[in-house]
């Protein structure tokens, strides 16, 4: 059985290709260029540290290796997303969107389909029940990602190996020590991939500029400082605003009249809600309930974190809609809502937040 495997350069994918090859596996090494590209020239985000360390984990290990290039395709399904719904004002999640489209889309269509599975080093882990692969949650619940592949469908979980999965990131660190690989010291990568080492401000900068706003106190209605447009900002939002007298947080965008709404401190009503309306809810391996008129126990997730919120799942037509048993802060339009089932084992699917 042949196997691709995705590799960047970092620890993780690095340790996925000598676990593979422990288990008797020769996969082949892909390296796939996503950096961003335009009319002004690209700007390349893997460096070519990134592409040595590829091309050395291939050697080591006897594995053919592979560059392949989608940047045209991460301009078009990754950034030019990024960039729209920055500006409609809402919250943007590059991530999901890159592993829907680009290393589970574009990858799969142009040369995964060669290949019986397909490799990564996300820390993830499947589930097979009654024939039918579902996704599930991984070893090390502080790296686990699966909030990042929850728009990915049945068909592309189904080809899906994750090696470390079942492994905290101290196993994984410790494995790639041992074997003197290259990665073993190097730092997680943090931030939006295409970017490379931009300043995210910088980016949306580049492309929406900057004019000049109110910072308006919610409660008050009084303007307590200027901004220099809406799109530098998220909902839940506490640093970078240049506010005295904190903790503030953003908890509204006026993207007509290019205003910010603030709260003072961690305890304003105005920072929290219990509902989360969503549309588009995607499910990954089936639509578990179909109709339905009875709310259904699940965990979920409205951010990238470590922890699950526990709560009810609604259904009215094509809306969906959760019930959270507590107040969760920084319910952001524009980002991801993941729903899982009520032991945060398997993750069902997600929709956009209204």
């Amino acid at each position: 059985m042949e196997i691709a495997a995705l590799v960047s350069g970092g620890v993780d994918s690095s340790v996925v290709v000598h676990q593979l090859v422990e288990a008797g596996y020769k996969p082949v090494i892909f390296y796939i260029r996503i950096g961003m590209e335009d009319r002004e020239g690209y700007m390349d985000c893997p460096s070519e540290e990134d592409i040595e360390i590829t091309s050395f984990i291939a050697k080591k290990y006897g594995c053919r290796f592979e560059m392949v290039s989608l940047h045209e395709e991460y301009w078009e399904k990754v950034v030019k997303y990024t960039i729209e719904t920055v500006k409609r004002g809402l919250t943007p999640n590059p991530d999901i969107m890159c592993n829907k489209y680009i290393k589970f889309g574009c990858f799969e269509e142009k040369w995964g389909k060669d290949f019986a599975q397909i490799a990564t080093g996300h820390y993830a882990t499947t589930t097979n029940i009654n024939g039918k692969i579902w996704l599930s949650t991984a070893k090390d619940k502080q790296k686990d990602q699966t909030d990042f592949l929850a728009q990915i469908n049945g068909t592309q979980i189904s080809k899906l190996m994750f090696p470390i999965g079942n492994m905290l990131k101290s196993e994984v660190r410790a494995i790639a020590e041992l074997q003197n690989l290259p990665s073993a010291m190097r730092r997680d990568s943090q931030g939006i991939c295409f970017l490379g080492k931009i300043n995210y401000n910088d980016f949306i900068e580049r492309y929406l500029g900057k004019c000049t706003g109110e910072i308006v106190e919610l409660e008050t209605g009084k303007t307590i400082g200027m901004h220099n447009g809406y799109w530098f900002h998220t909902i839940g939002q506490r640093k970078g605003l240049g506010l005295s007298g904190g903790p503030w947080f953003v908890v509204g965008k006026d993207a007509t009249h290019n205003i910010i709404y603030v709260s003072n401190g961690y305890d304003p009503d105005t920072q929290y809600g219990k509902t989360v309306e969503m549309q588009g809810f995607h499910f990954i391996t089936e639509d578990i309930w179909g109709e339905f008129n009875d709310a259904k126990e699940i965990a979920f997730k409205i951010r990238h974190t470590p922890e699950f919120s526990k709560g009810r799942f609604y259904r009215t037509g094509d809306k969906y809609r959760i019930e959270s048993d507590e107040k969760i802060q920084g319910i952001a339009p524009g980002q991801f809502a993941v729903v899982y089932d009520p032991v945060c084992r398997l993750c069902l699917g997600s929709g956009v937040i209204l």
